[in-house]
């Protein structure tokens, strides 16, 4: 399954990178401190494209047990525990194509409680968008409550981060201090 093993970018956990990662240098230039740090437990590698595939696409729930144990133990070395977790909403259309929010699943696998203070409206999927449209893409969210602690985004795949820089955008701008995320994948 591939787990993130140092080296690693210290602010996105892209693996085999020691120091900043060419895009977390980019996004520092453009939104400084907008973003704490990513932690992801696995490489994102073909095996776990096709897992991912299956758990979220065709609604194989019961795959995510496969991560758990070792998602956990990440969680807790991460130092996050004790900060308040938010999830990544889906749309309502996309909500009912998959029968199930997977960050929210995922942080019930971390034995956390979730909370939604987003609304997302509906938009092309992220996985049919090319890395340009992604970076491109209008914010999705809508901050429905301000959040004055620390939080943690929880989400499936950090690929470009552009998912949680649109919230923790959201969160900073309504004076959230701290935003940090959590991922299955990097």
């Amino acid at each position: 399954m591939d787990k993130i093993t140092a080296p690693f970018c210290p602010a996105c956990h892209r693996p085999g990178h020691e120091g900043l990662c060419h895009d977390c240098e980019k996004w520092e230039k453009t939104n400084p401190g907008l973003l704490e740090r990513n932690v992801a437990a696995f490489s994102y590698n073909q095996f776990n494209k096709d897992l991912v595939a299956r758990w979220k696409y065709r609604g194989d729930y019961v795959l995510a047990d496969a991560y758990k144990e070792h998602l956990q133990n990440v969680w807790l070395a991460s130092g996050f525990k004790g900060k308040l977790v938010l999830s990544v909403p889906l749309s309502s259309k996309r909500l009912e194509e998959r029968g199930f929010n997977q960050s929210e699943a995922i942080s019930y696998a971390l034995e956390e409680e979730p909370f939604s203070v987003f609304e997302r409206s509906h938009s092309e999927k992220q996985s049919k968008m090319g890395r340009k449209d992604r970076m491109q893409s209008e914010n999705p969210f809508r901050l429905l409550h301000p959040v004055s602690d620390p939080v943690v985004i929880v989400d499936d795949i950090y690929t470009t981060g552009r998912t949680v820089r649109h919230m923790a955008s959201l969160l900073k701008e309504q004076g959230c201090p701290s935003v940090s995320s959590f991922t299955i994948f990097r």
